[in-house]
């Protein structure tokens, strides 16, 4: 039993948010709402590149079964979703097009090139699609935490305008800075699985990279073949 001088209290972190008003609240709002849409992206990408995985095995199985280009070119549009389909199919593109001047020397190594380059500016495209709304995650990432820090310390500022000489100063305060101590507490639980998020999809992408830089060189190489 406590003692007849020694005061309990009792706070209910739900309940102290759900009072919350200016400021604070303004940051608990954009604070859920940054994780919201993070936990969508982390979603939608996951399912992404499990799709995109599976379409770029297939497409590759098909590129090195196929007898010829076109029947390649086939495949491509069947499975045009796929990072490799795509940077195929702009190659491509740019080789039936100097199809016409491949018997010049010179209008054929120029051809050759342009290939290359349509390979290489398509490989770069896919990485930057694969890379949509992936800084949302390392911007909430580096950011959440200071936000919910200047809810924090507004909070507790504005705690102190509740002091009541009267009245004992951990009854006057203690909920207002309990409500501003939370804005710190979302702040880290928007952050820290937007980091780790993050930290996982770059190195997918990396892996995407590096899967397109090899079968851009062996498109290439098939593409000189092509010429000769």
């Amino acid at each position: 039993m406590a003692d007849a001088g020694e005061a309990v209290y009792k706070i209910n972190i739900f309940d102290e948010v759900i009072k919350s008003r200016g400021v604070v609240l303004g940051v608990l709002v954009v604070l859920i709402l940054m994780s919201l849409i993070c936990w969508f992206i982390v979603g939608y990408k996951w399912l992404l590149f499990a799709r995109l995985r599976r379409l770029s095995a297939r497409f590759l199985d098909a590129f090195w079964s196929s007898g010829s280009l076109d029947e390649v070119a086939e495949h491509a549009k069947e499975l045009e979703a796929s990072p490799l389909a795509r940077i195929f199919q702009g190659g491509h593109a740019e080789l039936v097009r100097f199809m016409g001047v491949a018997g010049d020397e010179k209008a054929g190594r120029e051809g050759l090139e342009n290939v290359e380059r349509a390979v290489a500016r398509a490989a770069a495209g896919e990485v930057d699609r694969l890379e949509r709304r992936i800084t949302f995650l390392a911007t909430t990432g580096s950011s959440a935490p200071f936000i919910g820090l200047f809810g924090t310390v507004w909070g507790i500022m504005k705690a102190f305008a509740y002091i009541q000489p009267d009245r004992p100063i951990l009854e006057t305060v203690t909920p207002h800075i309990a409500q501003a101590l939370v804005a710190t507490a979302i702040g880290l639980l928007a952050a820290i699985p937007a980091v780790m998020a993050y930290n996982y999809f770059v190195s997918k992408i990396r892996q995407f990279a590096t899967q397109m830089d090899a079968f851009s060189t062996d498109l290439t190489n098939s593409f000189r073949r092509h010429f000769r």
